[in-house]
């Protein structure tokens, strides 16, 4: 039986996702759809780099692009010094990038250039890194950068009253254009969980994996999810992003 997985934010630990491709028990006839947020916070970015390329090429996989991805390529193409970026996860980055040779380079350039800003399947469901801000959708989208920065369709979701019906004139529009939308970008850990959590018809699936959290992979039709370790114990001499 094939499957549609989803899998959060990676930030450069990659034992995190062998973990979790076992613990799933992924076989090649499953999908896999990556949220982003491939690199940046633990020590194997290039590494999980190599991981997906090599995967993407036994099986199904969609690659969402993340902002810590966009950054990544910025880097690798036109050496761009963002000292913020560092803060955020890129100084482990940019260490692990010293003994990467320039071949293995340009292959990880040709892999985030081929990033998707988002996927809708055939059952209207969204997958997009961070968010959108049109009312319309991702079709509308002024500005596609969006995509993998926003915050506020979260936020939307987060703050809006239960008790509000769907159809009422103040429920906002934008979570009612999908039937489910999938995100990851604002880790849930914000709000002290650790496990996917469901706002509206927005499911967040970044568990906090840069941080202290765990990885996580969900099965979008059974809701069934798999977890890590948390990262910081599987990199316990690193400190991620925290």
């Amino acid at each position: 039986m094939s499957r549609t997985l989803v899998i959060g934010d990676i930030h450069g630990g990659l034992r995190a996702l062998h973990q979790i491709i076992e613990r799933a028990k992924v076989t090649t006839n499953d999908t896999l759809i990556f949220l982003g947020d491939y690199v940046d916070g633990w020590s194997q970015s290039p590494q999980v780099l190599d991981y997906l390329i090599q995967l993407g090429e036994k099986q199904n996989c969609i690659f969402i692009k993340g902002n810590h991805d966009e950054l990544l390529l910025e880097w690798l193409e036109k050496s761009k010094d963002n000292r913020e970026w560092y803060k955020h996860g890129g100084e482990a980055t940019v260490l692990a990038y010293a003994s990467i040779t320039e071949a293995t380079k340009m292959k990880h350039i040709a892999f985030l250039k081929s990033l998707e800003n988002y996927y809708l399947d055939d059952k209207n469901r969204l997958f997009v890194h961070a968010g959108f801000t049109n009312m319309n959708g991702i079709a509308y989208e002024y500005f596609p950068k969006m995509f993998c920065w926003d915050r506020t369709l979260w936020e939307t979701a987060l703050s809006l009253n239960e008790d509000l019906e769907k159809t009422s004139w103040f429920y906002p529009r934008r979570l009612t254009l999908y039937d489910e939308i999938y995100i990851g970008h604002t880790p849930v850990t914000r709000i002290g969980q650790t496990i996917p959590i469901k706002k509206a018809c927005i499911w967040n699936v970044d568990t906090g994996a840069a941080f202290k959290g765990p990885l996580t992979i969900m099965d979008i039709d059974t809701k069934e999810f798999w977890q890590s370790e948390p990262l910081n114990e599987l990199y316990a001499t690193e400190k991620g992003r925290n």
